[in-house]
């Protein structure tokens, strides 16, 4: 069980995160901090990059439908019966390493994903999803096929559960590079680097780095940490988005309401546990078992440290290493 199973509103919250994530503030601090065209720009410069009008989490990965509600239907697609998938938030924005004054863009694809293992490698669906976002920049209302036309496209993922510790915390980068060459040539960058993974992994509340990127995605995905508001503030100024504001506010709200949910679940279920052992191995032991339960409940279903969840049961964290080893 995980935090967003907890309460029946969880997916109020999972629609909130999504909401949150197609604001521009929410998105120039993930482009600042992974994508290299945008390293040195402010965040309100990434800001007036980023196309508005652009933002969506309705377009289609499938072949022949990435940009379905402009081009329509594609033969290919009912001939080879490709399961329909779609991209969770999909935009363009200014690439401001352009040259020329026709602008070019940058295709981005933003992924949060829950489980970092679905059942396969999540860099494969990733490469496949900047793969369906190039192939759908050429059109397919002409015979005339221009492939200098192709932009750049980025594929994000920010991964939350299910991550080994030893990886928690990481983001890894992938790219086409020119790795070998014989003879005289100079391959121009701009005309292969087309394509961008990145795989953030977070995978429990606290945030070991001293990373921006990485403390403000923590933040936003773990709701129910009490700094939550103070973190989010460090990031973004709510002064000129008032609905911004109210969102934040409303997943503050919901992510405590989970929290306190899940201590009352955690000592409900202690108790269950207790009074059934208490009885049949006296009524210590039982307390014991209640101790354990509860504080186990709550590292496993709000990803909690054992410290934070002694603490927001009120107990010691000795306490509960003794009720432990009285139930073992």
């Amino acid at each position: 069980m995980n935090s967003f199973q907890i309460t029946s509103d969880i997916q109020g919250m999972d629609a909130a995160s999504k909401e949150i994530l197609k604001n521009k503030e929410v998105l120039a601090v993930i482009l600042k901090g992974v994508v290299a065209e945008y390293r040195t720009y402010t965040l309100q410069e990434i800001m007036d990059f980023i196309e508005a009008d652009s933002i969506t989490s309705e377009d289609d990965v499938t072949t022949g439908r990435t940009n379905t509600r402009i081009q329509g239907e594609n033969i290919e697609f009912v001939q080879l019966n490709e399961k329909t998938s779609n991209f969770d938030l999909r935009f363009t924005s200014r690439n401001p390493l352009q040259s020329g004054e026709v602008q070019i863009n940058l295709h981005i694809d933003l992924e949060p994903q829950k489980n970092y293992r679905p059942g396969y490698p999540i860099e494969k669906r990733g490469i496949y999803y900047l793969a369906r976002s190039l192939g759908s920049q050429l059109s397919v209302a002409t015979e005339r096929t221009d492939y200098s036309s192709l932009e750049k496209c980025y594929s994000i993922w920010i991964c939350r559960d299910h991550i080994p510790k030893e990886e928690q915390y990481s983001i890894s980068y992938y790219e086409m590079q020119n790795v070998q060459n014989s003879g005289e040539c100079r391959p121009r960058k701009e005309d292969y680097d087309l394509l961008s993974l990145v795989i953030i992994r977070l995978g429990s509340p606290e945030c070991p780095k001293k990373d921006d990127l990485l403390e403000f995605l923590s933040a936003i995905f773990y709701p129910h940490k009490k700094d939550f508001l103070d973190t989010v503030q460090k990031y973004i100024d709510f002064s000129h988005n008032e609905e911004l504001k109210k969102e934040v506010s409303y997943m503050d709200g919901l992510g405590m309401s989970i929290l306190e949910q899940g201590i009352e679940r955690g000592i409900e279920q202690g108790i269950e546990r207790g009074i059934e052992q208490g009885i049949e191995e006296g009524l210590e032991r039982g307390r014991a078992v209640q101790i354990v339960a509860s504080v186990n409940n709550l590292m496993e279903s709000l990803h909690l440290t054992l410290q934070d969840a002694c603490k927001a049961l009120g107990l010691q964290q000795k306490d509960y290493e003794k009720a432990r080893d009285m139930t073992r």
